[in-house]
């Protein structure tokens, strides 16, 4: 028994320091190993066309529409190469985010299905990988997976990194026939709005439901600056109740967690920043199943959510950021501490 305390001490020491080590390695460090296995799989011809240096424009021209992009896509890979290439997409997401990423690539299968597509258009491997410069532990580079309803935009500045714009789509909303009936890949943002709009009482919900009209689509669209243009900002977080709080901070949460833990927190400390000083605005009708719309505004970022068009069944969800999209804060800061 005295021989087996020091071992478990020492089994014990062991085990933290490994949890440690593991812990210590970042969310950039892990996109740049998954960036650089990726890119030496490839042929000087796939290189090509998955690479573009950092400073080109194309690093801001993000979309979520089935249309032709930049970058290789995984049907041009072969199935080694498709393998890093998920790798690399789940190194920039949290377990739950990429779930929420391959799971909306699927749903390309039922469109064909449901469209009588011959499958050039809706395809499950029409998403596009892009590397914007050179990936480095201390460099800045960054990468883009998109296709549609998925455009995640990653930028890492000196082994710091941000994924914004970052979009999910679900096409439809609702699974409504055929093996995979009921399935619902962003259940959670559209429970979680709703729920939150329930909670208000009627006073408040006049000043939340902005419009009883749902907007046709985000109003941020796809455009390269987020940017709200006068439309009413709802409800202060200042007239919540405690309970309503929990509720808005629940929403915002899930929308954090489509990240590693590292950004999550660095998404839910904005939100600590922010205190009572976001919005909360609603568009269109309040029972599930017709065109509705939400906002989140706060200081430093913008969630967005509709759910208007294919009769109402057919989601787009975002996070914005009001400076830091494509790590333009993170850029400027090191730029400046540079010029020091």
């Amino acid at each position: 028994m005295k021989q087996l305390i020091p071992r478990l001490i020492v089994l014990t020491i062991g085990t933290i320091l490994l949890v440690s080590a593991y812990n210590r390695i970042g969310a950039s460090s892990v996109m740049t190993q998954a960036a650089n296995h990726f890119l030496v799989s490839l042929s000087a011809e796939q290189r090509a066309k998955a690479v573009i240096p950092f400073h080109d424009d194309e690093r801001f021209n993000w979309h979520f529409i089935p249309r032709e992009r930049k970058g290789l896509p995984l049907r041009e890979m072969t199935p080694p190469q498709k393998h890093l290439a998920q790798a690399l997409l789940a190194a920039g997401l949290s377990q739950q985010g990429y779930m929420k990423a391959v799971t909306i690539m699927s749903l390309e299968d039922v469109l064909r299905i449901m469209e009588k597509d011959d499958g050039e258009r809706r395809n499950p491997e029409k998403y596009y990988f892009t590397i914007f410069g050179q990936p480095s532990d201390t460099g800045t580079w960054g990468y883009r997976i998109e296709g549609h309803h998925v455009s995640q935009n990653f930028t890492v500045v000196n082994g710091r990194a941000v994924d914004t714009p970052s979009f999910f789509g679900s096409n439809p909303a609702e699974v409504r026939e055929g093996p995979r009936k009921g399935l619902r890949v962003l259940a959670a943002e559209e429970d979680l709005g709703r729920e939150l709009l329930t909670a208000l009482d009627k006073d408040q919900k006049k000043v939340a439901i902005v419009t009883a009209t749902a907007y046709p689509d985000i109003l941020t669209a796809a455009d390269r600056k987020a940017a709200l243009k006068g439309q009413p900002s709802g409800l202060s977080a200042a007239k919540m109740t405690k309970k309503q709080l929990e509720l808005l901070n629940a929403l915002v949460d899930d929308y954090a967690r489509n990240v590693p833990e590292e950004l999550a927190r660095v998404r839910m400390e904005q939100l600590k920043k922010a205190g009572t000083n976001l919005y909360f605005a609603w568009a269109g009708v309040e029972e599930r199943g017709g065109p509705h719309y939400y906002r989140i505004q706060a200081p430093t970022f913008l969630i967005e959510y509709d759910n208007t068009q294919n009769e109402a069944n057919h989601i787009h969800a975002v996070w914005r950021e009001f400076t830091g999209d494509f790590g333009l804060d993170l850029l400027k800061e090191h730029y400046q501490s540079a010029h020091r």
